[in-house]
């Protein structure tokens, strides 16, 4: 009677082909985001009839006139500080009411705190703009449509699940002899989140910034709901004017999404450490 052969153990990769997998990996993702960013750049500086005949070359003249012309005749200055004034009012008015909460939920254990932590969860699994019927009434009961504060609102009321479900983690995970140490030297509540807490939550505070201030620059949904004057539009809606009906400037639309997306990518950059630094310690934590 013969018996069968054990079989061969499979070689695992090493620990450097692990390695160039990963770098590999993450280095076409890099493309995959880098380099429409600058197939976009490269257009804006170009004239519409060279972005059909080369989409992907290089321009034969760098046709800075283009966000010359875009910043004067297509109102884009206008534009772009509404959208300056609807994003900094919405993410003060987010962190303003999301930090105490957030403060209360994880520091202070009471009757029926999980119950409110889950319910400010649940908002994060229901899309607002289910309600979006119901939110135009109550704008226009409460006269504020074409007004920025139905966008403020909105915004920070669907920033406001994620920012407290961030921020409550951060804050539980803090120890508790720092609340009572700056109790002990007459620190009150306020003092005790502004002065001990909140440098210590600073990497949370920026995932909540970036993870907010994206989806609002960006959106386009609410504006075109809620606001209907061309004095009060956003970015995302005032670069509209460029489709027209039987032609569009593709030039001065790629000037305008260039310029668009550069404050996104300033304030990622600025934030970066921060944000990767509260990233890590999450992953650590969990």
């Amino acid at each position: 009677m013969t018996t069968a052969p054990w079989p061969k153990a499979v070689r695992r990769p090493g620990p450097v082909v692990r390695s160039a997998l990963a770098q590999a990996l993450l280095g076409a993702n890099a493309l995959l985001v880098v380099l429409p960013m600058i197939f976009m750049v490269l257009s804006s500086l170009k004239t519409t009839r060279e972005i059909f005949r080369d989409p992907f070359g290089v321009p034969a003249a760098l046709r800075w006139d283009n966000y010359a012309q875009l910043w004067s005749a297509a109102h884009f200055a206008v534009y772009f500080r509404n959208s300056v004034v609807v994003t900094v009012l919405s993410m003060a008015l987010l962190l303003v009411t999301g930090t105490p909460a957030a403060y209360a939920l994880g520091r202070y254990a009471f009757r029926g705190n999980d119950l409110i932590f889950l319910y400010f969860l649940s908002g994060i699994m229901v899309p607002i703009r289910l309600a979006v019927i119901p939110l135009f009434i109550m704008m226009r009961d409460l006269r504020l449509l074409d007004t920025f504060g139905s966008l403020v609102l909105v915004y920070a009321a669907s920033g406001l699940p994620s920012t407290v479900f961030i921020l409550t983690g951060f804050f539980r995970g803090l120890p508790q002899d720092l609340d009572n140490a700056a109790r002990i030297d007459g620190a009150g509540e306020f003092g005790i989140l502004w002065r001990v807490l909140l440098p210590l939550v600073r990497p949370a505070l920026a995932i909540v910034t970036v993870y907010n201030i994206i989806p609002i620059w960006n959106d386009f949904f609410f504006p075109l709901v809620f606001i209907h004057q061309d004095a009060l539009k956003t970015l995302p809606l005032g670069l509209t004017v460029f489709f027209g009906e039987y032609q569009t400037n593709w030039a001065l639309l790629f000037a305008g999404l260039t310029l668009a997306a550069a404050p996104v990518l300033l304030l990622y950059i600025v934030l970066s450490r921060q944000f990767i630094k509260g990233l890590t310690a999450g992953a650590i934590k969990g």
